[in-house]
């Protein structure tokens, strides 16, 4: 089971926010953001803090990928 965030690196662009705004913005550690840049699964509170923060879905921010894609 995979996750791609890659769309939430464009949403937070489009918000004008780096990954470090993002991560004071959202509230979420330095670990969960890390997690977040590889691809890692992070927890479903952290994805909520996000969507919060971005005003934002999940769909909006995470896709799941089908095997070792």
């Amino acid at each position: 089971m995979a996750f791609s965030y890659r769309k939430l690196w464009v949403v937070a662009a489009k918000h004008g926010l780096n990954k470090t705004q993002l991560r004071d913005q959202a509230g979420i550690s330095n670990g969960c953001l890390a997690k977040l840049s590889k691809n890692q699964p992070v927890s479903m509170e952290t994805v909520g803090k996000i969507c919060e923060s971005l005003d934002c879905n999940i769909g909006d921010i995470v896709d799941y990928v089908k095997g070792d894609e």
